[in-house]
């Protein structure tokens, strides 16, 4: 069971006992007093108790212990509230994010991943084509791009877009894509930097500049990328020893033309 699943069951079985809890501590009644049957006398040898007094009514938990036992169930309610709330945001890009094989079918890989990038509200410009196929703001764009059926792609733009490693599979046939713009993308991860491998022999620019999850470990995979001219790493909070990064990065890529601002460089100058 994934861990999205496994929270929102723990919180669920957790609200569901302390429900059952508080309404115990709040509903206990006094056992009614059972007669003996009115057909039945007692012997005569033994008498009654005098005076039998009923058991005293259990007293509801104190006004503070209530009120903490409200509280606790807010809690759980806010945090089963946000599992749910993550869960979906999840399915919701994992499904925008899926694999476009009906349309590569029936119209091309290059179709398909026009369409796809199109779909996440992008931009693309086809080779030999000046004209940039752009999304706006409401997901509205221009279908002239299914007259470029077996065009492969040249330029990408995903800028703040929901792109994440499961998508990439849409652009996996574009051979002469040469750059790639990732700008404040929240779902690019060090797994989809190592898959950026499948571009090695055409990629030369890429921005992967803002992107909250990307750490170190993520960066050790773009040297695979050999071609790259210009990369832009600014401002990328995942990295724990920017200058040391830096210092790695220009290593392994040479001919790279480094960017990386939004960081104290002083270990750099000093190096």
């Amino acid at each position: 069971m994934s861990a999205p699943f496994m929270s929102l069951y723990r919180c669920c079985q957790r609200s569901a006992l302390l429900v059952v809890s508080r309404r115990s501590l709040s509903s206990v009644s006094p056992p009614s007093s059972v007669s003996p049957p009115s057909s039945v006398s007692p012997p005569s040898s033994v008498s009654p108790p005098s005076s039998v007094s009923p058991p005293s009514s259990v007293s509801p938990p104190p006004l503070h212990t209530r009120f903490l036992l409200y509280l606790t169930q807010c809690f759980y309610d806010v945090e089963m509230l946000q599992s749910w709330t993550f869960l979906q945001r999840w399915k919701r890009i994992q499904k925008r994010n899926t694999y476009y094989g009906y349309t590569q079918k029936n119209y091309g890989s290059d179709i398909a991943a026009a369409y796809y990038i199109l779909s996440l509200k992008g931009g693309l410009r086809f080779v030999g084509q000046s004209e940039w196929f752009i999304a706006d703001r409401r997901g509205k764009f221009n279908w002239a791009f299914l007259d470029h059926k077996d065009t492969p792609l040249e330029e990408v733009n995903m800028n703040y877009t929901d792109i994440n490693y499961r998508g990439l599979d849409n652009l996996e046939e574009q051979k002469s894509l040469r750059t790639l713009s990732l700008r404040g993308c929240p779902e690019v991860n060090d797994w989809f930097l190592a898959r950026l491998h499948m571009f090695e022999d055409s990629l030369e620019e890429l921005d992967i500049s803002h992107c909250p999850r990307i750490t170190t470990g993520g960066l050790a995979a773009l040297r695979n990328l050999k071609g790259l001219k210009r990369l832009d790493v600014s401002s990328l909070p995942g990295i724990s020893s920017p200058g040391v990064v830096i210092i790695l990065l220009e290593e392994m890529l040479p001919k790279c033309d480094v960017t990386a601002n939004g960081y104290d460089h002083t270990l750099r100058e000093e190096s």
